[in-house]
């Protein structure tokens, strides 16, 4: 499709939002709701978009990472003054242009694909996406004429009554030929300090110009999202298309209405995810992994056969068999090898894992790296910390730490090593060494019942 090119308009601040971010950045699914309509461009195959960009537009180019050619609109003069800036940066062999808004990102690519085909198929000047809703208010109407061509469209200030009970909608989505386009563009009227795109279908057909339409069968996947309200119910039914692409890719989903995934996440066969678990971000899930009840995976990639329970995993990686939970949190940077075992109450921050290795129980471990087959005793925590600078910890091949220990970085515990429980350790430990760091204990024989005998209970033996 050489000859076509999108364009998303995305410069508007989005003011019934009631926010100081762009409406485009709003997150739905994870992401930003204009990377959404990029996506969807790239999935119907017309290649790199051109978006216009306004308020907030540095964050928005941020946001795409280079998704997107980009145009910026100095002054929010509305969606006609838009188009017309982005049709000065098309190339000059362009034909058509597809004209895309920021703000209606559950769109579908085969919808985008038929829309172009049927346009490049006819005459028109201009071919819309429209839709029938149960409950119009807010949209434009379509006004037809008896052949089915569209006669105007009619914002709904301007409607009469006759014209409300119009149940078809402009979508803002459509494309249109560029030589016809830039020609009626510089003649849109203005209101107030804004020009609009819609009102460019009244001068092409004033002109004798046929304008098409294109039905989208159904009206939530081209619905707008002006509000909070709007956002939360496309939140809906984003997360409803991802459950039902994940079920198709044979996962298991015990209780779809308390279980939240993002657009990008993947999760392989037969895994199954429990009921009050978030999916968040780029998390990638291998096969047969049993994730919750009540986890929240960040961005991170898991491998085949892995458990999370209860816990909390942000930007980190588990690879195969991995047991994790309940009641752990897996920080970022955290890489976790093959059979590890993290028990309940287990916090890992930047922190690699050896083969085989556990820790079972109450403890910290951050910026270390720990070997294979490593015995954590409840209660270890690595003190990395000394208030102004992160020291790294190193603990070698099937080391044996006790119970209640505190390795004080920066520290190395070689191969086969022991910690005494109770020990604080502020010198590294040669391998196959046993280092105990801890007051020698001294019993008082009978101090405690000579304390016991005195009448006002006052300490004896000191």
């Amino acid at each position: 499709m050489t000859n076509v090119e999108a364009v998303i308009l995305a410069a508007g601040r989005g003011s019934r939002m009631r926010s100081g971010l762009a409406k485009a950045l709003h997150e739905l699914g994870g992401i930003p709701l204009v990377q959404h309509v990029v996506r969807t461009v790239n999935a119907a195959g017309l290649g790199k978009p051109w978006i216009v960009v306004g308020y907030q537009g540095d964050r928005i180019e941020e946001a795409l990472e280079g998704a997107g050619h980009f145009v910026t609109q100095p002054e929010l003069h509305g969606t006609g003054d838009a188009v017309a800036i982005a049709l000065r940066h098309l190339a000059a062999e362009t034909e058509h242009v597809l004209v895309l808004v920021a703000d209606c990102p559950l769109l579908p690519p085969e919808l985008l694909r038929d829309l172009v085909e049927q346009h490049l198929k006819s005459e028109a000047a201009a071919t819309l996406v429209t839709t029938v809703m149960p409950d119009p208010t807010g949209y434009g109407r379509v006004v037809r004429n008896r052949d089915g061509t569209i006669a105007a469209i009619i914002e709904e200030r301007e409607a009469a009554e006759t014209v409300r009970a119009i149940r078809e909608v402009n979508t803002g989505i459509g494309i249109w030929r560029v030589d016809g386009l830039a020609e009626v563009l510089d003649r849109l009227p203005w209101h107030g300090e804004e020009r609009y795109l819609t009102e460019a279908v009244q001068l092409l057909i004033a002109g004798g110009a046929t304008v098409d339409a294109l039905v989208a069968p159904d009206p939530k996947r081209v619905m707008g999202i002006n509000t909070r309200r709007e956002l939360a119910e496309a939140e809906s039914i984003l997360r409803r298309l991802t459950l039902d692409r994940l079920f198709e890719a044979g996962v298991t989903i015990v209780d779809p209405d308390s279980t939240y995934v993002d657009a990008e996440v993947e999760v392989g066969a037969d895994t199954v995810i429990y009921p009050m678990t978030f999916l968040r971000g780029r998390t990638k899930i291998g096969r047969e992994c049993h994730i919750g009840p009540m986890a929240t995976i960040v961005s991170s990639r898991l491998g085949d056969g892995v458990t999370v329970t209860q816990s909390v995993v942000e930007q980190s990686v588990l690879a195969a068999n991995v047991h994790v939970g309940p009641f752990s949190h897996l920080r970022a940077g955290t890489y976790l090898d093959r059979d590890v075992y993290i028990g309940n109450f287990v916090e890992l921050k930047n922190t690699r894992v050896g083969v085989g290795t556990k820790a079972g129980h109450h403890s910290y471990l951050g910026d270390a790296t720990i070997g294979s087959r490593v015995n954590i005793g409840a209660g270890t925590v690595v003190v990395n910390y000394d208030g102004r600078t992160k020291h790294p910890t190193f603990i070698g091949n099937e080391a044996f730490i006790g119970c209640n220990a505190n390795l004080v970085a920066p520290v190395e515990i070689g191969p086969g090593a022991y910690v005494a429980a109770g020990s604080t350790v502020t010198q590294n430990v040669p391998a196959d060494a046993l280092a105990i760091a801890r007051p020698r204990q001294e019993n008082k024989p009978g101090w405690a019942k000579a304390r016991r005998s005195r009448p006002d209970g006052s300490s004896v033996g000191r």
